[in-house]
């Protein structure tokens, strides 16, 4: 069967060419859009807010507060294959993204109505005349904390396969690069608007601008579970955001290929299908050796990004609240090299822009340990901004490069079983060098070895990737002999 040149293509499981063109627009900006949606969470919540909240302000140990992110991660490695098996089963994604999202959202505002509770000890003015409440949780207190923190953790990770199974049936196989390099850079857009729109709750002032007027002070306290600014009144603003901006995927994204009829799911089988799955790799070379790549760096960006706002206050000394205006300056970069990563994949392949991502990590992680004081951390940090949507933008392609589309459902499934079973590791790795460390050594050497230990994890993975087959997304794929 013959196709119009110009007609894009792409391979089915059975290795056969068949057209494939483009989504609406209006579906394709809806898709990029939940990256924006689900970034203003991941970065208020696991990144900015809630672990100095929890280390700095109540006094959790950083290894406490690493363990509760360990468990979301081993509740994801053991769920979300089986889900991806049955999603695949049925090729319905858009409805296991949105109910995720929803549990996500909805146990994101518990952690703020829960933290409300905090047993002030003093009130600490942090902008604009506001007194935050530093002070502790008692025992019960803080494990509801930490139970809606994991349980947010989990489904907001747990929606993340399915959304990228999405990806094929938005555009071409020789599009996806950019697609996707699209996605993460809409998701730094969310960042900053995410980052503009709660940090107001947290010191009622607007970063890079300054202090808001007592009027609009009083509209932003109307929002529930805000009254009390400081860190705790981010996260109900943070989930009704992320809940806001999920709506047009809601509202102009479809499944576009559901299976008709009623689906009987072998629930037994879909256990077996994670084992399945591993053994059924092996036919597409180089699918495993990414896979266990993908164990080695996205522990090492979990960790990072986990960890860099303790870092910035506790080792480099930014003060309380200028951390925001630091993470809003350094998303600035990151927008452009997400698209500049997707742009490479698709220019020089998928494989070779992620070789160079790893790569920059690498260097920029060794800057920012021997980085003196704030004034080079600025510099470094540019870099590091620039280099964050990497490995994003690029993954996605390099998988759809090695497995056939039609199996893009449990394969990314397994993708996230290998980086949510590092994430277990790594963030301890981190909490355990630094409490075993700090009182001998000081704080800022503490969290600069532990930078360390980040760095060594993404020169593992650049070696693992070079035995990793350098092809194209919607080149046919091979099986091995």
């Amino acid at each position: 069967m013959t196709h119009p040149p110009h007609e894009p293509m792409h391979f089915d499981a059975a290795g056969e060419a068949r057209p494939s063109g483009r989504a609406p627009a209006r579906e394709r900006w809806s898709w990029a859009l939940y990256d924006f949606a689900n970034t203003i969470f991941s970065m208020n919540v696991t990144t900015l807010y809630l672990g100095v909240w929890l280390v700095s302000d109540l006094g959790m140990s950083n290894t406490t507060y690493a363990l509760a992110g360990a468990i979301s991660s081993a509740l994801v490695a053991i769920s979300i294959p089986i889900l991806g098996a049955v999603s695949d089963a049925m090729r319905r994604r858009k409805w296991w993204v949105v109910g995720f999202t929803v549990l996500s959202c909805a146990a994101c505002a518990a952690i703020g109505i829960l933290g409300q509770t905090t047993i002030p000890l003093v009130g600490e003015h942090i902008g604009s005349g506001v007194v935050a409440a530093k002070g502790t949780l008692s025992a019960s207190q803080l494990l509801w904390v930490l139970v809606a923190f994991v349980i947010a953790n989990y489904a907001y990770q747990a929606a993340q396969p399915f959304y990228n199974a999405m990806l094929p049936e938005l555009v071409p196989a020789a599009e996806q690069g950019r697609m996707s390099g699209i996605g993460v850079a809409t998701g730094y857009v969310g960042l900053i608007v995410g980052l503009l729109l709660v940090a107001p709750f947290y010191t009622g002032s607007m970063p890079v601008i300054g202090a808001l007027g007592e009027g609009t002070l009083g509209v932003l306290r109307t929002i529930p579970f805000t009254e009390h600014g400081g860190r705790v009144s981010t996260f109900v603003p943070t989930a009704l955001l992320f809940l806001l901006f999920t709506l047009p995927l809601v509202l102009y994204c479809r499944d576009h290929d559901p299976a008709r009829g009623k689906v009987r799911v072998d629930w037994r089988g879909a256990f077996q299908q994670v084992a399945n799955t591993l053994r059924d790799a092996r036919q597409h070379p180089g699918a495993l050796r990414f896979i266990l790549t993908t164990f080695i760096y996205q522990d090492a960006v979990g960790t990072i990004i986990g960890f860099t706002t303790l870092y910035a206050v506790k080792a480099v000394g930014f003060e309380d609240g200028a951390e925001v205006t630091l993470f809003l300056v350094l998303t600035i970069p990151a927008i452009f090299g997400s698209y500049f990563y997707g742009w490479l994949a698709d220019r020089r392949g998928p494989k070779r822009a992620l070789s160079a991502t790893l790569a920059v990590w690498v260097v920029v992680l060794v800057c920012m340990i021997a980085a003196p004081g704030k004034a080079a951390f600025w510099v470094v940090g540019f870099f590091l901004g620039f280099n964050y949507g990497g490995v994003n933008a690029v993954e996605r392609p390099v998988l759809l490069s090695l497995v056939p589309d039609a199996q893009a459902g449990r394969y990314f499934s397994l993708l996230l079983l290998s980086a949510r079973a590092a994430a277990i590791l790594g963030p301890l790795i981190w909490g355990v060098t630094v409490d075993g460390l700090e009182s001998r050594l000081g704080t800022a050497v503490a969290y600069r070895v532990a930078v360390s230990t980040v760095a060594v994890m993404f020169l593992i993975a650049w070696w693992l990737l070079r035995g990793v087959p350098d092809r194209r997304p919607g080149t046919p794929v091979a099986a091995a002999a």
